[in-house]
């Protein structure tokens, strides 16, 4: 659940654009599990954007990476939530692409996260599995030129949570948060404080109707690590809490992701008290 994967540093270094399209997966990747997901198998919930950049370094965008394409979002419900994710460039994955892959048991725990992407030469697939038991994260990462394996200790907070329960607390949670809360986000190996705060209310057009709006931010929290990253989450205020926009701040732009269109089959999915159900 890397916010800046380290194989593609140096790139990122030479071109902002490369880190907002990385920190992208990482706010997208705003999956939702059921408190009981059982009987869901087969349920399939599929969010389709498009993706863009905001800012001053958007004329140097095309020089490595596109400044625009789309990107989907499927959450597949069974005994547990299998959620992927996949941004390409506007030409699909030939000219470019980052996808994420996370499973998620019915208590909103992380069990395992992939992420890989190809741009240009560079390729990379990490992959890590969430032992809650022995208190371990099993990392495995792959390039063209290698294979690591490395064991991280999992903190010991009972508040603890990654990037995909954090997104899950906020769709979960979003008609009660009133006031800023302090909570932890686990990336890589490395535990970060940060604050989710309930922000204004907007209208947005999807599938040509209009749909009512809130933002929720995530942001670096004071003491501590600091998390390398700025998010806005727009959720409709109706019973599904859409992730309808998700903004990425960055010092020298923003890179921005529109839901474009909604595909849930065989279920229609809302959130209650309890989570996710059927209907």
């Amino acid at each position: 659940m890397a916010m800046f994967p380290p194989a593609i540093m140096n790139i990122i270094r030479r071109n902002a654009t490369a880190t907002l399209a990385l920190a992208l997966i990482t706010a997208l990747s705003g999956s939702v599990h059921a408190q009981d997901l059982k009987g869901n198998v087969g349920n399939v919930e599929e969010f389709r954007y498009s993706w863009r950049l905001r800012g001053g370094v958007r004329f140097l965008a095309g020089l490595m990476f596109p400044t625009n394409g789309v990107g989907n979002l499927r959450n597949t419900y069974s005994d547990k939530l299998h959620s992927e994710l996949v941004i390409t460039a506007p030409n699909g994955r030939q000219g470019g692409f980052y996808e994420y892959e996370s499973d998620i048991d019915g208590t909103g725990k992380t069990l395992m996260t992939s992420h890989g992407y190809a741009w240009g030469k560079k390729s990379r697939n990490e992959r890590t599995v969430f032992d809650y038991v022995k208190g371990q994260a099993r990392i495995r990462k792959e390039t063209p030129d290698e294979v690591e394996n490395r064991v991280k200790k999992l903190p010991e907070s009972d508040d603890f949570r990654d990037i995909l329960t954090a997104i899950h607390f906020l769709r979960q949670n979003a008609n009660t948060l009133n006031k800023p809360v302090q909570t932890n986000v686990y990336s890589d190996g490395k535990e970060y404080p940060v604050v989710f705060k309930p922000g204004t209310r907007k209208m947005f057009t999807i599938e040509g109707k209009p749909t009512a709006a809130r933002a929720f931010e995530i942001v670096d929290a004071p003491g501590g690590k600091k998390w390398p990253g700025g998010v806005t989450v727009w959720l409709s205020t109706d019973e599904r809490r859409m992730p309808v926009r998700i903004e990425i701040r960055q010092s020298v732009a923003t890179l921005q992701l529109d839901l474009q269109k909604v595909e849930s089959s065989p279920m229609t999915a809302r959130f209650d008290a309890s989570g996710i159900v059927a209907r």
